[in-house]
């Protein structure tokens, strides 16, 4: 089973629990979240597709912190005019863990409301 969701205008493929890093989100560690924006949904027996996202769906996750990601490096380069510039980026991330999948109202884990 699994689901696809969208945090931060990316898509990520979750299933039950997995760890996640998403674009930094404004919540306390050890919160639990609810992510609404559900785009697929599949399971053994059923598939639910979303137009964009599936009516009453969302995916139970909790956060586990906040990080940082790698360093990456942004060089700028002009041939012939002396131009370089050099700077790093590193972005900002919550880490969270997908506890549940509900679909329909019902907990696709545990088959309860």
């Amino acid at each position: 089973m699994f689901a696809v969701i969208k945090s931060g205008g990316r898509q990520y493929k979750v299933s039950v629990g997995d760890k996640l890093e998403v674009n930094r989100l404004a919540v306390e560690e050890g919160a639990q979240l609810r992510i609404g924006e559900v785009l697929l949904i599949s399971s053994d027996d059923n598939t639910f597709v979303g137009a964009p996202f599936v009516e009453k769906a969302e995916v139970l996750a909790t956060v586990e912190g906040h990080t940082r990601g790698e360093k990456l490096i942004v060089f700028k380069y002009k041939s012939k005019k002396r131009y370089r510039h050099r700077r790093g980026h590193r972005q900002e991330l919550t880490v969270l863990r997908i506890d549940d999948v509900f679909a329909e109202g019902k907990s696709l884990v545990s088959k309860e409301k």
